[in-house]
């Protein structure tokens, strides 16, 4: 699972450049009790498939934790998803309501597992191996999203929600969610301005530890994060560059000195893994971190855990709340 976690932007070798769309037959203003769109639904997803259903899928497996997300949010409770112990350790801003049984690995997931499950609908990314999906497509419907996109990553994921959400019947739902996390973003960059913090150079970065070896990930402004914070007023204050689709470096320790010395860092960590939050571990009796401008002046701020980076709207407004917070205290 760190492995899976820590690089994900290395999967990613085949970005798909067609953009999710989908239509709805019929029109959308029929609908069932609860709220949901009734109908047969026909979606073209981010590779460009034709997608039929005879209906809004209820019965659905996730296969990456950021459709898994998408699902919760939406108010579907997926029947099956990848890595839930994981899911669970790492997204708790956006937690799961029920009990989906765990598919295996996000990039590896059980075929037997998925079928037993009978489900009306796979949603998957392109992160996950074609022959992955290929496997899953004889199994049931496969909804696939692109995991992410360098030149427009909040287009991306709130793109993704729609989609799921056409699916799933559940596009009230999602245009209530894109508004509250319009909203978010508005409140977050007003007190930042308000506590005069506009224009703050910010780093937020992760990390692991490999037999005593600190390896940090930087998040540049095309990553999912860098991009919230540019919304946020923020300027990203790393130099290095970052992947094309989602938008990460790689750098070390000693890299950390080309920063500038008034940069506030930030990271998420997790007591659950400590290898993964080195900034508190390892780093703590290093000479060049200790010696850091930013470390020397308590500028290090360790957002609350749970909160996935490559996450939905949930996610990143956890994140608004939890930088503003840090930054203002």
């Amino acid at each position: 699972m760190k492995r899976l976690l820590l690089t994900a932007a290395a999967t990613t070798a085949a970005a798909l450049t067609l953009a999710a769309c989908g239509t709805t037959e019929p029109a959308a203003d029929k609908s069932d009790k609860t709220g949901k769109s009734s109908g047969a639904i026909t979606l073209t997803d981010a590779s460009g498939k034709k997608l039929k259903l005879d209906g809004p899928a209820t019965k659905v497996v996730a296969t990456e934790w950021n459709v898994v997300e998408s699902l919760v949010t939406l108010g579907v409770d997926p029947v099956g998803a990848a890595d839930v112990k994981g899911y669970s350790t790492w997204d708790s801003a956006v937690p799961l309501k029920n009990e989906p049984k765990d598919i295996g690995t996000r990039g590896e997931p059980s075929m037997d597992t998925v079928a037993a499950l009978s489900p009306d609908l796979v949603v998957a990314t392109s992160d996950l191996p074609p022959a992955a999906l290929k496997q899953l497509r004889k199994i049931a419907p496969v909804l696939e999203v692109k995991s992410a996109d360098g030149s427009d990553q909040i287009g991306r994921m709130l793109g993704n929600l729609d989609l799921i959400a056409e699916a799933t019947g559940t596009t009230d739902k999602a245009k209530t969610v894109r508004s509250d996390f319009e909203a978010k973003l508005a409140e977050g960059k007003k007190a930042l301005a308000d506590a005069d913090l506009a224009g703050t150079e910010i780093a937020f970065a992760d990390g692991y530890v490999t037999s005593n070896q600190v390896s940090l990930r930087p998040y540049t402004a095309t990553s999912l994060i860098g991009t919230v914070n540019k919304e946020l007023g923020l300027k990203n204050a790393w130099k290095v560059k970052g992947d094309a689709a989602y938008g990460l470096g790689a750098t070390d320790v000693e890299g950390l000195s080309d920063l500038p010395k008034d940069t506030q860092f930030a990271y998420i960590g997790n007591d659950d893994d400590k290898s993964a939050t080195p900034f508190t571990g390892v780093l703590a009796k290093n000479a060049v971190w200790k010696s850091l401008p930013f470390v020397k002046a308590g500028d290090v701020h360790r957002l609350p855990d749970g909160i996935w980076m490559f996450g939905g709207p949930g996610s990143m407004s956890a994140y608004v709340d939890g930088l503003v917070a840090a930054l203002t205290k």
